[in-house]
């Protein structure tokens, strides 16, 4: 059965990774939540997709750049609620059964923060949340230094087109990340377009299709069977997949 994945909670039901979509992902029954850490001059870990402010909050400028004062005080766009931090996130996840994908994001230069994938890690350990995690990137050093500090907790590659074309095809990128990887997320279109390829190199149940949010798109990657589908509409997701499992 495909596991259904809250794309950074819920956020067409809820903010983009606040507190609430992630309430909303549990209470929806979603079998893992994604969602993205950067980190702070501060040294705070931040629950947040963006490198910078304007899309998802009322603030402006670099996350990194945020004091832990200011940061409790900008809100999310249209909500009441604040940047989360990652232990806020860790927290509230801590009590449920929900399986936790935790994007380690660049900064505002495409640069890897120095330290913040072996942070994470340490956080996930702390509240007992290694063994429910993947952690996730699009960079492959980032990944490998997951790889080098935590072993133990498995990886989780994404990538589309672009990426994959820098590898000069699908066999290349498959072949360099087969030592890291546990999943492979592709982007939905461009998977649809190899699916055949992939699925001879790699196991099924070991793949997911991001960002599915149309009902018949889900449906059609519930019926291919794949072991992993993320999505901006849990919701939508999880009921189509019921009479699937039946």
């Amino acid at each position: 059965m495909t596991a259904i994945t809250g794309h950074r909670g819920a956020p067409c039901l809820r903010p983009e990774n606040s507190l609430s979509g992630f309430r909303e992902a549990v209470a929806l029954g979603c079998d893992a939540v994604e969602f993205d850490v950067h980190l702070t001059d501060a040294g705070e870990l931040l629950v947040i997709h963006d490198a910078t402010l304007e899309r998802t909050t009322e603030g402006a400028g670099e996350v990194r750049t945020l004091r832990p004062v200011e940061r409790a005080a900008t809100r999310l766009t249209h909500s009441h609620e604040v940047i989360p931090t990652l232990d806020d996130v860790l927290e509230l996840l801590a009590d449920s059964a929900v399986k936790l994908h935790v994007e380690i994001k660049l900064d505002a230069q495409g640069v890897a923060y120095p330290g913040l994938a072996g942070r994470v890690a340490e956080r996930l350990t702390a509240q007992g949340l290694a063994g429910r995690a993947h952690l996730t990137s699009f960079d492959l050093g980032v990944l490998r230094d997951c790889r080098d500090h935590s072993p133990e907790i498995p990886l989780l590659v994404s990538a589309d087109a672009n990426t994959i074309g820098t590898y000069g095809g699908v066999e290349s990128f498959f072949a360099d990340v087969a030592d890291l990887a546990d999943i492979i997320a592709l982007r939905h279109d461009f998977f649809a377009q190899v699916f055949d390829e992939v699925t001879r190199l790699w196991p099924a149940e070991r793949l997911c299709a991001w960002t599915v949010n149309n009902p018949a798109l889900i449906q059609s990657w519930l019926n291919r069977g794949i072991g992993h589908l993320t999505t901006d509409r849990p919701d939508l997701a999880l009921d189509l997949r019921s009479p699937v499992a039946a």
